[in-house]
């Protein structure tokens, strides 16, 4: 593949198509995973970065702590909903650490790296880790590949201009402008990630630990909503529980927009190689120190991609490396700003959205429209 082709699939410059499919790659790119990956181990940015985990660990469980010492003292104030707030930022930043345990960056013993992963996804935040691992785990696999990657099927957004074109009603009207309606609905999200989560577990379908995470999010729910309801008064208990599953759903999905969203997709049958599928369809944020923190290392989500267990504090030393390797084979290393990427995102989605049916045409309507 040339490399103005793999410019254009980038969308390092103007690309008119809404989505550039990739199809293949070619054999020189195939082996620059392996030269990548020795360089990377050598480096030594492979190995488990405890101390770090152990202090963003306590720092965040101090954080928990403080908040709800905080709800004490502050009482029957609306000032709670800023409490709130804080939860929902806390509890975001537990779901990140929950995330690099499920990747293996945390602990030595995958099996203490998924105990410690559904403790913090199950009792902390209130998330199935089974159901996280499954559907991540086939992201991970198949980044922006139609019919593989469940992050780009069809929801109340669409990502692909087949699923925009067959919505209908309220959903198409949702639709032809849901990059406009994108941010304002992930304000709904916590609430979804919830409901998936239990509607997983009380499926009939095989879900492994499921009475461990049943029992841990009943518990935590009972915990939670026990003290809340007990202690602040209805109306404002209700108020609170929403600002903290709003800001939570916010925070949760512009963290992971970024990554992906815009990006090249794949198509259904395309056999690509592991680096180029990986590198092409992901993003970069900008800020180093601040967005890392901001996102829990998600800023790097290429190399997050390449190397799924690179504790977070490698990542941007292997970033350097990747963009060095990404120079010299010539294949787009896409970077860019926060701000920017949520604008590529909301454009990308309203250019998708073109594609929705409009829920007042009719064929004969359509036809006179045409002539």
């Amino acid at each position: 593949m040339s490399s103005t082709a793999y410019t254009a699939l980038a969308g390092a410059g103007p690309v008119r198509e809404t989505r550039p499919r990739i199809q293949g790659s070619a054999p020189n790119i195939a082996q620059s995973y392996s030269a990548v990956s020795r360089v990377v181990k050598e480096s030594g940015l492979l190995r488990r970065a405890r101390w770090f985990y152990a202090l963003v660990g306590s720092g965040l469980t101090v954080a928990l702590v403080a908040t709800g010492f905080g709800i004490w003292l502050l009482g029957d104030s609306w000032f709670q909903l800023l409490m709130a707030a804080a939860l929902g930022i806390i509890f975001t930043q537990f779901a990140f650490l929950a995330h690099e345990a499920s990747h293996r960056q945390i602990l030595k013993s995958g099996p203490n790296n998924d105990r410690l992963g559904r403790f913090l996804a199950t009792f902390v935040v209130g998330m199935s880790y089974a159901w996280w691992m499954t559907k991540h785990t086939r992201h991970h696999a198949n980044p922006n590949q139609i019919g593989r990657d469940p992050d780009i099927e069809i929801d109340t957004i669409s990502f692909i201009e087949e699923d925009a074109a067959s919505a209908k009603g309220l959903r198409a009207l949702i639709t032809r402008k849901q990059g406009y309606a994108f941010f304002p609905l992930l304000l709904l999200e916590g609430v979804n990630l919830h409901f998936i989560s239990i509607r997983t577990l009380v499926s009939r379908a095989p879900v492994k630990g499921r009475w461990i995470e049943l029992t841990s999010i009943a518990l935590r729910f009972a915990l939670y909503l026990g003290v809340l309801f007990w202690f602040l008064p209805l109306g404002m208990a209700f108020a609170f529980l929403g600002v903290q599953l709003a800001v939570f759903g916010l925070y949760m999905g512009a963290s992971f927009a970024p990554n992906h969203k815009g990006m090249p997709i794949i198509a259904k049958d395309a056999k690509v190689d592991f680096f180029s599928k990986q590198v092409l369809t992901s993003r970069n944020i900008k800020g180093r120190v601040w967005a890392s923190t901001l996102m829990g290392g998600l800023n790097y989500q290429v190399e997050h991609h390449l190397f799924p267990n690179m504790p977070r504090p490698y990542l941007a030393r292997a970033s350097e490396i990747v963009r060095e390797y990404c120079k010299t084979l010539d294949v787009p290393y896409t970077e860019t700003t926060l701000i920017r990427s949520y604008g590529i995102v909301i454009e990308y989605l309203n250019r998708v959205g073109l594609s929705a049916r409009d829920p007042f045409d009719c064929p004969l309507v359509g036809q006179f429209r045409r002539v």
